[in-house]
C-alpha cells in the first residue's frame, strides 16, 4: 500500500540536514527494525554501496537490489535497495525510505523524486532524508510529518587557496568536466605519484575499483566530478575546488552554495573535522558563500518540480497531453524538458509507429520505448532513431527483439581495446543494452541477454580501471592492477617470499577481460558479483570460490558472529582486501540465517519492538531458531496474538519440549548449525553433522549436544527433530502405536526404548502404573479406599 491515501496512516519522518550526518545510517538501521523495508537512492553506485552493507548485516539471502540496468532478486526477499526511479512501488513494505529529497527540484530528474515525496509511503512508516532546504516544502505537504534536524557530527572549516602541491594528503579535488578532471589527475600524478578517479559516467565496477585503492591508502589523492556529493562515502580530510561552474544540460552556469556545500561536505567523516578551499587557479570564495557553507544555512525550496503521473493511454495524443499538463497545487513547477518525452513527440509523428498505435497497450509499450535512457549522451537524434528500431521491431512478428538485430547493436562493444575516451564511450553504450535486456518481455531469451550485456559491461570497466590505473599512478605504486599467473615450474631463489608468487599459486591461470591472466580487481569483482551458490563451505569453515581457497570461518563472540580470516591476507592490496572481506560477511550471514531456518532475527529483535517479543525472538537467535519450553514457556504466554502470529508467519512452531523454527531442524539447517557450533567451540569435524538420528552420548565426547539439534535421553542422543516427530505422534491417541514405526526406524534395545518413550510422556509410570492396574480390577482409578468400604492392606501404601 503506497499511496497517499494510504500514507494518512503511516508514520512519515522527514530527517533534514547537512552531509556527515549519519542520515542514511539512521534509515538502514531503522528499515532493518522492520520486517520489510525499501530505500531509494539517487544514484546506481550509492544504492550498490548500500546494498553491500545491508548484505554484510543480513546476507544476500533477504536483499533485493534494484536499479534500471542492475536486478538482483532472491526469491523472497525483505528488503529492497533502489535507485528512486526504479524503486518497486506496487511492493507493499513496512518501512521505505527515500534519499537525498532535496533533488526533488533538479530540472530533470526532479518530477521522480516529487511523485515518491507524495505518494511513496510504507505501511508502517515512511523516511524522507535530505538538505535542510527542503523543510518548509515538506512541511507544506505532509503537514503530520515529524521534521527532525540532523547534526553534522564534524565540523568543516574553509582553508582559502591552495596549489596543487601543497594540497595535504587525502584530499580531493573537484572539477566538472571529464577533460578537466584527466588534466588534473595527471598533474597530481607528476606531484605526488598517484591518484584515483571519479566521475558519473563510470560503471559502479570501475568507481569501486578506484575508490578501493583511494580508501586503502593506495593513493593519497582523489579527482573527481560532483559526482562525489551524492552519499559516497570517502575518507576525505580536504575538498578543493578547480571550477566553481558547471554545465548542467541546459546551461553553463555558477554553482549555487547549497551544491558547494553538498560537495564540499565530503571532507571530514563521523567525527574527524574536515575543511575546503580553492586552488589558487580561482579567486577566493565569497564570505557570505563561506560563511553559509560552514553554518549549513541555505535559502530554503520553495517550488518543486512536478509532472503528472495520472497518464492517459488512449492515444499517443492523449498521452501528451496528460504529461504537459499543468499542476494545480502551488509550490510545483511543471517539468521543462524530458527524454522521454520528447522522444514520444517525434516517435508519435513517425507514419510506421502513429498507424500501429491502434489500443492503449501499444500506447504504453512506446512510452516504455521512450523511457529507455541515453547514456550516451550524444545527438538525440541518434537515440531516437534507435528507440523508433526498438519499437517497431516489439510490434512485429512475435513481439519480441530480433536476435540477430540485438547481436548486431551489442557485439561490436565487446571489445576491451583502446583509449579512456574509446573504453567510456562503449561503457556508456552497453549500459542501455543492460537496460534494455532487464525488460523480461522484450526478449526471446532475456537471462542470457542480461549475461552477456553484463558480462561486456563488467570486461569494459575492468579494462578502464587499468587505463586509469596505467595513465594517473606511476609504476612503483602499481599494484592493484597487477597480474597474476600461475607458477609452471620451481619459483626462483627468493620468489618464494614474493606476495605475487603466493597470489599466482592462488588463483591460477583464469582469464581475464583481454583473454591474458586475471588481474586482482578482476578476481575480487567476480567474488563481489557472485551469487550465494557459487561458494563452497566445507564442514570446518572453509570457503571456496571457482575451486579456489578465499577464506575460512573461525571462532567469533558467539555462534551467531564468526569472524573471517582470508586465505593469504598479505597477497592482496588494501581496497581488494576490504572488498572481499564485505563480500563474504555477507556470505557468513546467509550460513548464520540457513542454521536458523531463515528466522529474520534482525527485524524482530529491533527497537521497535514489544520488550516481550525482542527477548524471546533474541532467545531463538541466540539457539540458532530452537529453544527449550522451559526457557520460552514463559514468555510466549505473555506474548499477545498479533505477536504470535507474526512469530508463527516466520514458522515458529510450538513443540512439545522445544519452541523452534521449523525450517531449523531440516538437515541443511543442521548441518550450518553443527558447523557454527563447532567452530566456536574450536573443534570442528570434518565429517559435518552426524547424519544418523540416534548417537551414542560418548560420540559427543562431551559436547552439548542441544548445541548439535540434538537432546539426550538417557543413554542417547536423539536429533530434536526426531524428538518432537515422536512427541507429536504421542499427543494423539493412540500414542504409543502411533510412534511405534517411528521407534522402530530408530532401532533402539529395549530398555532405552522404554527410557524414550517414558521421557516422552508415552508410558506411564507410578501412580498412573498402578490405576491402570485397578481399572484391569474393574476398580476406579478416582475411587478412595474409604468410599468403597475397604481398609488398606497391612504393609502397603493406600495410594
Amino acid at each position: 500500500m503506497n499511496s497517499s491515501a494510504a500514507g494518512r496512516s503511516s508514520v512519515v519522518v522527514a530527517e533534514l540536514g547537512p552531509t556527515n550526518t549519519g542520515k542514511t545510517h539512521r534509515a538502514i538501521e531503522r528499515m532493518l527494525e522492520h520486517d520489510t523495508g525499501m530505500m531509494g537512492l539517487p544514484l546506481r553506485l550509492l544504492a550498490r554501496e548500500v546494498y553491500d552493507r545491508v548484505t554484510a548485516r543480513v546476507g544476500e539471502g533477504r536483499v533485493a537490489l534494484m536499479t534500471g540496468e542492475e536486478k538482483r532478486l532472491p526469491p523472497r526477499p525483505d528488503y529492497w535497495i533502489c535507485t528512486v526511479e526504479a524503486m518497486p512501488l506496487d511492493r507493499a513494505v513496512d518501512f521505505l525510505a527515500v534519499d537525498e529529497i532535496q533533488l526533488a527540484s533538479h530540472r530533470e530528474r526532479g518530477h521522480v523524486f516529487t511523485d515518491r515525496l507524495l505518494h511513496a509511503r510504507g505501511r508502517k512508516e515512511t523516511w524522507f532524508l535530505g538538505a535542510d532546504t527542503m523543510r518548509p516544502m515538506v512541511q507544506s505537504l505532509i503537514p503530520h510529518a515529524s521534521l527532525k534536524r540532523a547534526n553534522r557530527l564534524s565540523q568543516l572549516r574553509y582553508t582559502g587557496r591552495k596549489s596543487l602541491k601543497s594540497l595535504p594528503p587525502r584530499s580531493a579535488v573537484v572539477a566538472f568536466s571529464a577533460d578537466r578532471v584527466y588534466e588534473l589527475a595527471e598533474s597530481l600524478r607528476r606531484l605526488r605519484g598517484g591518484v584515483a578517479v571519479v566521475l558519473g559516467a563510470l560503471s559502479p565496477r570501475t568507481r569501486n575499483a578506484q575508490v578501493a585503492m583511494y580508501q586503502a591508502g593506495e593513493v593519497q589523492y582523489l579527482v573527481a566530478t560532483d559526482a562525489i556529493g551524492m552519499g559516497l562515502n570517502l575518507d576525505l580530510n580536504h575538498v578543493a575546488f578547480a571550477a566553481l561552474s558547471k554545465y548542467d544540460g541546459a546551461e553553463q552556469r555558477e554553482l549555487f552554495s547549497d551544491e558547494l556545500a553538498q560537495i564540499a561536505g565530503r571532507a571530514g567523516r563521523h567525527l574527524n573535522d574536515g575543511s575546503f578551499g580553492m586552488l589558487n587557479t580561482l579567486p577566493e570564495l565569497h564570505p557570505r558563500v563561506v560563511s553559509a557553507i560552514e553554518t549549513h544555512r541555505f535559502p530554503a525550496v520553495r517550488s518543486l518540480i512536478w509532472r503528472n503521473s495520472e497518464l492517459d493511454f488512449s492515444s499517443p495524443e492523449a498521452l501528451l497531453d496528460s504529461l504537459a499538463r499543468a499542476p494545480r497545487q502551488g509550490g510545483f513547477v511543471r517539468v521543462e524538458r524530458a527524454d522521454d518525452f520528447d522522444a514520444l513527440k517525434d516517435l508519435s509523428q513517425v507514419p510506421a509507429i502513429r498507424d500501429g498505435l491502434t489500443d492503449r497497450a501499444r500506447v504504453e509499450l512506446l512510452w516504455q520505448v521512450c523511457q529507455i535512457p541515453d547514456f550516451r549522451k550524444g545527438l538525440f537524434g541518434q537515440h531516437v532513431a534507435l528507440l523508433k528500431e526498438t519499437f517497431l521491431q516489439l510490434t512485429a512478428g512475435d513481439g519480441v527483439l530480433d536476435a540477430s538485430w540485438l547481436a548486431r547493436q551489442v557485439s561490436p562493444l565487446d571489445d576491451v581495446s583502446g583509449d579512456i575516451h574509446t573504453l567510456m564511450d562503449r561503457l556508456a553504450a552497453i549500459r542501455i543494452w543492460t537496460y534494455i535486456s532487464h525488460r523480461s518481455s522484450w526478449l526471446r531469451d532475456a537471462e542470457d541477454w542480461q549475461e552477456r550485456t553484463r558480462h561486456i559491461e563488467d570486461a569494459l570497466g575492468d579494462a578502464l580501471h587499468e587505463r586509469l590505473v596505467e595513465r594517473f599512478v606511476q609504476r612503483a605504486a602499481r599494484r592493484s592492477a597487477r597480474r597474476f599467473v600461475r607458477a609452471t615450474t620451481a619459483p626462483a631463489q627468493g620468489a618464494s617470499d614474493s606476495p605475487f608468487a603466493k597470489l599466482g599459486l592462488l588463483l591460477g591461470e583464469l582469464p581475464g577481460a583481454d583473454g591474458g591472466a586475471i588481474t586482482e580487481e578482476q578476481f575480487v569483482q567476480r567474488v563481489v558479483d557472485a551469487t550465494h551458490e557459487a561458494f563452497e563451505v566445507d564442514a570446518l569453515g572453509n570457503i571456496s570460490f571457482e575451486a579456489q581457497p578465499l577464506a575460512r570461518l573461525v571462532k567469533g563472540s558467539d555462534r551467531r558472529s564468526p569472524q573471517l580470516a582470508l586465505a593469504e591476507p598479505e597477497v592482496w592490496t588494501g581496497g581488494a582486501r576490504r572488498r572481499l572481506e564485505r563480500r563474504l560477511l555477507a556470505l557468513a550471514r546467509d550460513l548464520m540465517t540457513e542454521a536458523m531456518g531463515g528466522f529474520p532475527a534482525e527485524s524482530l529483535t529491533g527497537a521497535g519492538r514489544a520488550p516481550v517479543l525482542r527477548g524471546l525472538a533474541y532467545r531463538l537467535a541466540e539457539g540458532l531458531g530452537i529453544v527449550t519450553q522451559a526457557d520460552a514457556r514463559e514468555q510466549w504466554g505473555l506474548l499477545d496474538e498479533e505477536s504470535k502470529q507474526r512469530l508463527r508467519e516466520v514458522g515458529v512452531r510450538e513443540g512439545r519440549r522445544f519452541l523452534f523454527v521449523a525450517e531449523a531442524l531440516s538437515p541443511h539447517a543442521l548441518e550450518r548449525r553443527s558447523m557454527l557450533t563447532a567452530l566456536f567451540q574450536q573443534r570442528p569435524e570434518p565429517k559435518g553433522v552426524p547424519r544418523e538420528p540416534v548417537l551414542e552420548v560418548s560420540a559427543l565426547e562431551g559436547r552439548d549436544a542441544r548445541a548439535f539439534g540434538y537432546e539426550v535421553l538417557g543413554s542417547v542422543a536423539i536429533r530434536i527433530d526426531i524428538i518432537e516427530r515422536l512427541a507429536e505422534a504421542l499427543r494423539q491417541p493412540p500414542g504409543v502405536q502411533r510412534a511405534q514405526p517411528l521407534m522402530q526406524e530408530l532401532r533402539l534395545d529395549g530398555p532405552t526404548r522404554a527410557r524414550v518413550l517414558r521421557e516422552l510422556g508415552g508410558v506411564p509410570g507410578g501412580a498412573a502404573v498402578k490405576r491402570r492396574r485397578r481399572r484391569r480390577r474393574g476398580k476406579s482409578p478416582a475411587m478412595a479406599p474409604e468410599a468403597s468400604g475397604s481398609k488398606p492392606r497391612q504393609g502397603r501404601d493406600p495410594a
